[in-house]
């Protein structure tokens, strides 16, 4: 197989993958994401309010987590309703081969999809970098998808997974709000917001340790995700 024919399958098969992934109500998130997040932009300038990279980025946030919501909560329940499951359990090491290859497709679309809506408020917002703004929220987009994919491979249910990954967001929220604000665990935290009373340097290590932690959850998470899935009789 040449380079042309291996490109060519490759394209294939990202387009089947991405067709049962993201098809379905995957569009219905992403156009409430975009209309959520022009509200936002809105309610900032009808406020008088000055826009910020922190401003961006704290608006981005939700819409950023409803983007990979429906992939990674509905990604399993979408195979058994396709059919393919069964099919999938065949191929050797499939979880690796298809799995982890659909998740990284999954978030280097949500990335792109972010430029696009912080280039939007590049547009008529603010100036701010937006592939940067979309880099960093590609941390807690790591951390919460890929809990949600865990959730996923315990629960074999895209609802009841929905339901498990809201609460854990909602104690995540409060977690961060009561015990965890501006420091290396919270997950929450906006890069672009420093804090007045700390030192730039204490405040870019506190930055970096917590990019560290979302990087690390994320990895676990996927790993016991993919562990889940050698358990055939669990699926079928």
């Amino acid at each position: 197989m040449n380079l042309i024919q291996a490109t060519k399958t490759i394209g294939k098969l990202a387009s089947f993958n991405m067709k049962i992934i993201f098809g379905g109500k995957f569009l219905w998130f992403m156009l409430t994401g975009f209309l959520l997040f022009c509200y936002l932009m809105f309610q900032t300038a009808w406020d008088g309010n000055i826009p910020s990279e922190s401003t961006i980025y704290g608006q981005l946030f939700l819409p950023a987590l409803l983007l990979i919501f429906y992939p990674a909560v509905f990604g399993i329940q979408n195979d058994a309703d396709h059919r393919i499951l069964e099919i999938l359990f065949c191929i050797p090491n499939y979880k690796f081969k298809v799995w982890f290859f659909r998740l990284m497709m999954i978030y280097i679309e949500i990335y792109f999809i972010l430029v696009l809506y912080a280039g939007t408020a590049y547009i008529l917002l603010y100036p701010a970098n937006p592939f940067e703004i979309a880099m960093q929220l590609m941390f807690p987009v790591l951390f919460m998808g890929n809990l949600a994919f865990f959730y996923s491979t315990l629960l074999r249910n895209g609802n009841a997974t929905a339901v498990l990954i809201i609460v854990t967001s909602i104690i995540l929220l409060f977690m961060s709000s009561a015990f965890f604000n501006n420091s290396k665990w919270d997950i929450f935290l906006n890069p672009f917001e420093v804090p007045k009373n700390i030192h730039p340097a204490i405040w870019a290590e506190t930055l970096f340790n917590n990019r560290l932690f979302l990087v690390i959850g994320s990895l676990v998470f996927i790993l016991m995700g993919l562990f889940n899935l050698q358990k055939r009789e669990k699926f079928l």
